[in-house]
Order: structure tokens, then sequence, then C-alpha cells
């Protein structure tokens, strides 16, 4: 069952991806999920994003390091190729990219996941932490191509005020 973001957020997909069911693109857990038109290997590129409220005092780096242990026991050999911080000490994330190998309909696949997390925090009570965690999941072949779309859509991404500009 799909879940919902504890904040509003909006964004623009990119060309050509569509919004998809949670539960039937696979992952039940994202609050949304964007497919590509093009699959490869058998496997369709995706976007998820999932976010909770974050009260305690991890780090980025820290929710990161759980994401991927998460990953490791779910599908095994999971490698972290490149990790880098971005943002301001208003509005920090962090990127990473994985790479692995998953069984996708009875065949092992190499992927590839970029992971953006990105930190929201409430102007009026700072505590009030929500990461958010963006993420691309693609083929290791693929991933070139549909990288620059998830780099474009990840800059897009902004709180919903529910104001129109």
């Amino acid at each position: 069952m799909a879940t919902t973001l504890p904040v509003p957020i909006a964004f623009e997909l990119p060309e050509g991806w569509r919004a998809a069911s949670p539960d039937e693109a696979g992952a039940p857990g994202a609050a949304f999920v964007a497919v590509h038109p093009r699959p490869d290997a058998g496997f369709t590129a995706n976007i998820t994003i999932d976010g909770e409220y974050r009260p305690d005092a991890a780090t980025l780096s820290e929710i990161a390091d759980a994401s991927v242990e998460r990953m490791r026991r779910a599908v095994g050999s999971v490698e972290v190729t490149t990790r880098r911080e971005t943002g301001s000490a208003e509005a920090p994330g962090l990127t990473q990219t994985l790479a692995l190998s998953a069984a996708v309909k009875g065949a092992y696949l190499d992927l590839v996941q970029a992971q953006a997390y990105l930190s929201l925090l409430d102007v009026t009570d700072p505590a009030r932490r929500v990461v958010l965690r963006l993420v691309l999941t693609a083929t290791a072949a693929q991933f070139p191509e549909v990288l620059e779309d998830f780099q474009d859509f990840v800059r897009t991404v902004r709180p919903d005020t529910g104001q129109t500009s």
C-alpha cells in the first residue's frame, strides 16, 4: 500500500515519463512512482519518492547508510559508487549512486540507483525535519540515458505551498 508524504511537494516529471501506481510498479512503500516509456532487458526504469519526519539527529549520511543496509538485506550485493553532500545549511541534501544485482522476473540484472536525499526544515520549528528520498532505478545499460531526466526532475522538487506562480 502506497504511503503519503509528511508534507506536500510539487515537481515536474521529465518528458515521456508517466505516473504509475506504487503497488503495480512493485514499490508499495513509495508515495509516488513514475516509469520510463521504454523498458530495457525487461526492466522499466522508474523514479520513486518517499519521505518521513525525522525528529532525530541522524545525518543525511547516516540515513543514506541505513538505506544501503536495507537494500543489502533485500538484494544482497550493493556497492556505493559515489556519494556527495549537496545543498546548503538551510536546505541540505545528499546524493549517492548504488550498483546492485537483483532478480527481476527470474533473471539477475545489473541495476543502478541514483538516490537524492533532501532535508526540509519547518521554518517555525526546526525540530520538525522531513527527509525526502528520490530514487531513480534503471538497468546499468540504460542508466546513462535516464540520469539527466532524473537530475532535471530533482531540480523541480519543492514544497507545495498551495500557491500558483
